[in-house]
């Protein structure tokens, strides 16, 4: 449409190309996902509010038609996407790529072993995690989500999904309770039971500085963790913690809420404790990290149907720490 006050630049200097909007095709490993999550995924950089007002407006199309945000794309669909303007610094390729220690990767699946202190994820003040530094490490992946997350702080078995119908498979098998997932953890306390089942509602809540933070409350989403001993020296206990429901911290929350705290947690734990662990005594070595490690993990392969554990060894900073504190005195049978 012509503007009554358009000004017609000097025939040295063209007029400047509108950016066009983009017509694109579905693939069968793209169908499946809401309308607004693929344009959330794939328009790095616009904020969310935008990204529905165009919703909105009717400005994205599905097959030249105007569809809603709870619109499931299906193979095939030819999606118009609006000409969008995107941040400066989310436009910059600033994400380095890396891969780390795979435990094991076919056509549908990759799992890693997460490294403690880095995020699984961007946000929060962080710029990218772990997917963000494997998309950029295979820029000819078609599709690579998180089938699940792990706490920063928390190392160990990380899964990925390299096709979308293995992503919902297994999001289809944690809801239902087919998982089963292991962490090992060191906490401080007397532990005294063999195995003790720990179940506490858990509430969810931020913080006055947007930190998010978890606390056992009453009316709280319902949890259960299974804990079994595994060593136990004189202020310390090794504990596996079996995951009967998956909510945010629940591990961390769990046991500090019943007086052993993680060692090293520096959001539950005993904070006294955890500075005189940055440095070695006459009895133990230091420790510089949460020990709290996602150590195996058992599941049904989405693709063949048949069932895998995946194990991810100690890291050698918390092996070091356990040898360095001596024969335990007790060892639990297994």
């Amino acid at each position: 449409m012509k503007m009554q006050n358009d000004v017609v630049p000097p025939s040295s200097q063209p007029a400047p190309q509108q950016p066009q909007a983009q017509f694109v095709t579905i693939t069968e490993e793209e169908a499946g996902q809401r309308i607004d999550n693929y344009l959330l995924r794939i328009c790095k950089g616009v904020p969310k509010s935008h990204v529905y007002r165009i919703l909105r407006s009717g400005e994205v199309r599905v097959n030249k038609g105007r569809i809603d945000q709870m619109y499931r794309l299906e193979s095939g669909d030819v999606v118009r996407i609006p000409p969008v303007r995107i941040a400066e610094k989310a436009s910059q390729a600033a994400v380095p790529g890396a891969e780390f220690a795979i435990l094991h990767e076919d056509a549908h699946l990759l799992i890693i072993d997460k490294p403690s202190g880095v995020a699984v994820h961007g946000g929060s003040g962080v710029s990218y995690g772990v997917i963000e530094q494997l998309r950029a490490a295979r820029p000819d992946a078609k599709f690579l989500e998180l089938v699940h997350r792990l706490d920063r702080e928390t190392s160990g078995l990380l899964l990925l999904a390299k096709k979308r119908s293995a992503l919902t498979n297994l999001h289809e098998q944690m809801r239902d309770g087919l998982t089963d997932k292991r962490y090992l953890t060191m906490v401080a306390g007397d532990w005294q039971n063999a195995r003790q089942h720990i179940k506490l509602p858990l509430h969810k809540y931020t913080t006055a500085e947007g930190e998010r933070r978890v606390c056992v409350q009453a009316g709280g989403m319902e949890s259960h963790t299974v804990f079994s001993l595994l060593r136990k020296w004189n202020k310390f206990a090794l504990l596996e913690a079996e995951l009967k429901t998956g909510r945010t911290h629940q591990i961390r929350v769990h046991l500090a809420s019943s007086g052993f705290p993680i060692l090293g947690d520096d959001k539950y734990g005993d904070f006294a404790l955890n500075r005189l662990l940055l440095k070695a005594d006459d009895s133990r070595g230091a420790l510089k990290r949460m020990f709290l490690h996602a150590h195996q993990i058992t599941f049904t392969h989405p693709e063949t149907g048949k069932p895998m554990t995946i194990n991810a060894p100690l890291p050698a900073e918390c092996e070091r720490f356990l040898v360095s504190l001596g024969k335990p005195q007790a060892t639990a049978k297994r």
